[in-house]
């Protein structure tokens, strides 16, 4: 059995070996440091050219096209650079957002409140954390005969990065059509729409086009690429204002000297991610079922989607009853298991979960919550032994949950 079971691939995911190779032996011909590919010679010339097959590469793993592919360093300046630019673009507009989304949109959408002027209204979500489609044109709508801000941008994220709930995507997008009576890009009072398919890409199917996106954003380090890199795709007449200054690189949207390195991983990551997706999806929907159907039968453990709700077939997501997260994520540690409460982007604070209070529980359960994420290398034996480990490290839990709750009767 290995050293440790490693079931937070939703955190971040180990580099690929093919990854790691491929960037070694870039690294060793000198093609991170030595040539700018925005230099005229001969070798700028060179790594340009690397430079345009990785972002070719990424471009037909997604099914976009080259010039919609903007390079970044992670998913989360991804989403921020779309809020602050259309913030940006469209002063004094309104963005319209998920209320469980990653705090890449949620934070950006705040800090574009505060200090850019924009006004930020917020999408339901019914008890698995969809969006309530009739919410949508309320949202987009004026909130009275006073204020007409135009919609700078829908921020809906493919699939969820705690619970693992998968949206509908063409739905929500169709449904901003709708609700604007405007299809087409570059109309009066076209609304774009943005999803984070961070946690979607790789583990279900992601169809920019398809679904009607005007932008979407994501991570290497979720795919087996090393952390920062990441990319947008950006349909091509959309305005993203640049949030800082620089030499116009990357569409003007993200100027800075391109990692050359970094994005043939990124590319190299991306098209294994997608081209063993249908295969990888059959065979850890197998272990997400196998430890569901087992912590089911434990005494006080909830499954927090319900059943027949669309869902990534990596993400296992679960609540209990009286217990103290801190103490269950510790006594998983202790016993060789890598797992989380939740999103792993809070830098380490122990709050309760806002995509669960959004879908309507209360706080108690919010805070007492284990996500199980599997890729790659999950084995069945990584699962058997979470389920040999859970029920004692459950147990812990609840007599450190009742050591700080000694008022009779309060339970949750």
């Amino acid at each position: 059995m290995p050293a440790r079971a490693y079931l937070d691939h939703a955190a971040s995911s180990p580099i690929r070996p093919q990854v790691a190779e491929q960037m070694a032996q870039d690294l060793a011909e000198g093609l991170g440091g030595w040539a700018n590919p925005s230099s005229q010679h001969a070798s700028g010339r060179r790594v340009a050219g690397l430079l345009a097959q990785a972002r070719a590469r990424i471009a037909q793993a997604l099914g976009v096209n080259a010039h919609e592919v903007v390079l970044t360093s992670g998913g989360t300046e991804a989403s921020a650079l779309v809020i602050a630019g259309r913030a940006r673009a469209v002063p004094g507009g309104r963005l319209v957002v998920s209320p469980i989304e990653h705090p890449a949109v949620l934070e950006s959408a705040r800090t574009a409140a505060e200090q850019l002027g924009a006004d930020v209204s917020v999408l339901e979500v019914d008890g698995a954390g969809r969006v309530v489609l009739g919410s949508v044109a309320a949202a987009l709508a004026p909130s009275d005969q006073d204020s007409a801000a135009p919609v700078s941008l829908v921020s809906v994220m493919a699939a969820n990065n705690e619970t693992g709930v998968v949206q509908d995507m063409a739905a929500v997008v169709g449904e901003v059509r709708r609700a604007t009576g405007v299809e087409r890009p570059g109309r009066p009072g076209y609304v774009p729409v943005h999803s984070d398919v961070v946690a979607a890409l790789g583990k279900t199917a992601v169809d920019f086009h398809g679904w009607g996106l005007d932008v979407m954003s994501l991570s290497g380090h979720k795919l087996g690429a090393p952390v920062g890199v990441g990319a947008l795709v950006v349909r091509r007449d959309l305005e993203l204002r640049p949030v800082t200054g620089g030499g116009g690189q990357e569409r003007g949207i993200r100027s800075g000297t391109q990692d050359v390195v970094g994005a043939r991983a990124l590319a190299l990551a991306v098209e294994l991610a997608v081209g063993e997706r249908e295969a990888e999806a059959a065979r850890l929907g197998a272990l997400r079922d196998r430890l569901l159907r087992a912590v089911a039968a434990l005494d006080g453990v909830h499954v927090t989607l319900p059943a027949g709700v669309a869902h990534l077939p990596s993400t296992a997501h679960l609540w209990f009853e009286d217990a103290q997260a801190e103490a269950l994520l510790m006594a998983l540690d202790m016993a060789g298991i890598d797992a989380s409460a939740g999103s792993a982007c809070h830098a380490g604070v122990a709050q309760p979960s806002h995509v669960m209070l959004a879908m309507g529980f209360e706080e108690g359960p919010a805070r007492s919550t284990l996500r199980c994420s599997l890729g790659r290398e999950t084995s069945p034996d990584d699962v058997e032994r979470l389920l040999s480990a859970l029920p004692a490290a459950l147990e812990g839990a609840r007599r450190a949950w009742k050591a700080t709750h000694k008022t009779a009767g309060e339970h949750f």
